[in-house]
Order: structure tokens, then sequence, then C-alpha cells
């Protein structure tokens, strides 16, 4: 189902294009109102009910959980990406003759946590290119094999939306008995991510950009076979089993509480910034999620016309993923420069112009953005 504009949900000005959302997503009008609503309370710290600190982040965990097809029981609330992704460095174990694979200019929190584990255990990093003429899983399926310890991955390549397929890659590294990590911050909350077809070890988001929350909030799925000996990275109070009676904190424990629970962040119940998650996660599972990527699928496509119209040089659009596109353009940090003066405002990637739109975005913001070309 096409979504028509959504511009009146945000609060854009006329006068600014922002294709940026792969940077940083505007915040919707309701995610605004919650936030503000949450920071007036925070001044009253005398009207927060027990249930406070843990009901709200329950019902984020819940609407997460349904966004990627998940059970609400294998999702832990984190403040980032780099922190999810050392969580599952902590508990993946390899040997110095297996190999971990990871992309050509993958996003820095996707590579230095693997890169100590390099040096800690001796495995050797593998970094793969997209080769000419391939898909990135035709590059990348060939050299999964036996040796293969684990595969660091997203679903798309953060400088140009280059899509990777999740499920056949998946297929391979269970075959070898390869781990699995995906950093899904590039995708989810606007390409379809069902967990159950994945079937990764770790899958890890922020939620300030395709999930159009806050800064500093993100989230973490682990599946099952984490969570009876599953090693947090933190060992808060908020984790263990029966923190929700203040009265018996002091009664020390080394349970943990159920799932992946165990790998919340200290300081989760955030009581401002999960008030605005859950206003946007709600805004997401009715737009649905395969409908976003079905609307923004159309706007890469104009985006794709409209370059070759000027002669530039583009990928295939069954290549990459409907919601963001990477443009190779000359110059491109001065035509960059040149947009945002204009108040157009994309992201320059490598040699790319990522250009990234969301629902408030419409044919008439491609067209302003190619006269500067």
């Amino acid at each position: 189902m096409i979504i028509p504009d959504q511009k009146f949900l945000f609060q854009i000005p006329n006068n600014i294009t922002y294709l940026n959302c792969a940077n940083m997503s505007p915040l919707l009008k309701s995610a605004n109102d919650a936030g503000i609503a949450a920071i007036n309370q925070r001044n009253a710290p005398w009207t927060y009910s027990t249930k406070q600190w843990f009901e709200p982040a329950e019902e984020l965990r819940s609407l997460f959980a349904k966004i990627i097809k998940s059970n609400v029981e294998n999702i832990a609330l984190i403040p980032s990406a780099s922190y999810g992704i050392a969580v599952a460095k902590k508990n993946i174990h390899l040997k110095s003759s297996q190999n971990i694979i990871v992309l050509n200019q993958e996003y820095p929190s996707n590579f230095y946590a693997w890169r100590e584990l390099s040096k800690e255990t001796g495995a050797t990093i593998n970094i793969i290119k997209k080769e000419e003429g391939k898909t990135w899983a035709e590059s990348i399926l060939p050299m999964i094999n036996d040796k293969t310890g684990l595969v660091a991955i997203p679903n798309c390549h953060w400088t140009d939306g280059g899509f990777v397929d999740l499920v056949e890659i998946s297929k391979k590294a269970r075959q070898t008995g390869a781990k699995l990590v995906i950093d899904a911050s590039q995708s989810a909350g606007a390409y379809p991510l069902d967990i159950n077809k994945i079937k990764p070890d770790f899958l890890i988001t922020v939620g300030y950009k395709w999930l159009l929350g806050p800064y500093g909030l993100g989230y973490l799925y682990a599946d099952d076979k984490y969570f009876n000996k599953g090693k947090p990275i933190e060992f808060s109070w908020l984790n263990k089993k029966g923190s929700e009676d203040f009265a018996k904190l002091i009664e020390y424990t080394d349970e943990f509480k159920p799932g992946a629970k165990r790998f919340d962040a200290g300081g989760y119940p955030s009581f401002i910034h999960i008030p605005m998650a859950i206003a946007a996660l709600k805004q997401i599972l009715e737009w649905g999620v395969e409908n976003i990527q079905e609307t923004l699928s159309l706007i890469t496509k104009d985006i794709i016309c409209i370059a070759k119209e000027h002669g530039i040089d583009i990928p295939a659009s069954n290549s990459c993923v409907g919601h963001m596109i990477g443009i190779k353009v000359n110059e491109a940090h001065a035509l960059g420069k040149k947009l945002a003066d204009n108040q157009i405002y994309i992201s320059v990637r490598g040699t790319n112009l990522r250009i990234a739109p969301h629902l408030y975005n419409t044919i008439e913001d491609v067209k302003k953005l190619f006269n500067f070309f």
C-alpha cells in the first residue's frame, strides 16, 4: 500500500528539503510531545511510581519485537549500536584458525569490535569487496566456509544502500556453523525484517534513524541460546531477578531477569527517551514497515530516473534497498555543501551522495535536489 505524504506529522519547515533520514530522522510531532511531557514530569520525581521504572520499557520492548517479528523475550534495550555489538563480541568465542567476515568500508561500529576480537583470538578478518556486476550476497556467499566463525554484516551498505540478502547469507552461515551478527541500523523500521527467516545470533540497531526515535536509545535481539549463559557487559541492578522490589535490592543475587533482559543497559528505563520511542514505534507500526518500504521505493526510483537523465552514475534499483541510495558524482563534498547552503540536506559518504528519503518527502523534493546538479 502506498502511503500519502506524511509531512504534516513532522515539524519540518516548508523551506527545508530533508533527504537525510539515514543520518538522523526528524522527530514526529507525537514523539516530540511525548518528550516534552516526559521532561515536565522529570521536574517532579515524586510523581514516579515503581511501575514507571519498568512498564513503559516493557511496552517499548514489545513494540520493537513486532517490527522485526520477534518474541518480546528476545529484546534488550541498549544506548547505541556499539554497545549492542560489544554484547555480541563478549558472547562469541572464536579460534585462531577461524575468520571473521565483514564488508568493505563497513560502518566503524561494526568493524572495531571485530578487529579487537581478531587481536584477542588470532582469528583473521576477511574484508569482502562487492565484485563488479555482482550483488553483495553473490560476493559474500562463496567466502563463507568451514573456517568462518562469524559473519558480521548489515542489511544494506551504509554508504549507498546496497542490498545484502540476509536470508540467503543466514542459510550459508548456519550450514557452516558460523555465527551471524546483523547491524540493522540502516534498515530496521524502513525495510521488512523477519527474525524467523534471518535467524541471527544477534541483531542490533540504533533508534534515531529509520525508527524515528531519540538519540541514545537502541535495540538488541539475542537468540534464545544466549538466555541462560549469555554474559552482559555490565552488571546493573536493573537486569537482576527481582529488581522491581526496591526494598529487596540489598538481597544480592546471581540470577538475571529472563530472556535477553540480562543484556539491558544500565539506566534503560530512561524516563524521557522511552515515551518518545514508544510514540515513534506506534506510528511505524500503524503505517506498516512493508508499506513504508513500498512507498519509499517509488521515491528512489524517481531518483534513479532523474539521475540517469543527468548522466549520473547510479546503481540499478534492484541492487539497493528502496529507502536509500548513493549516487557517485564529481566533487561530492563541494556539491553536498552547495546543497546544504540551499537548505537541501543529504549526506556525503565516501564518493557517494547518500540520499535517504522518508514519508515526509515527495517527487518535488527530488526535483529540487537535482536542480543543483
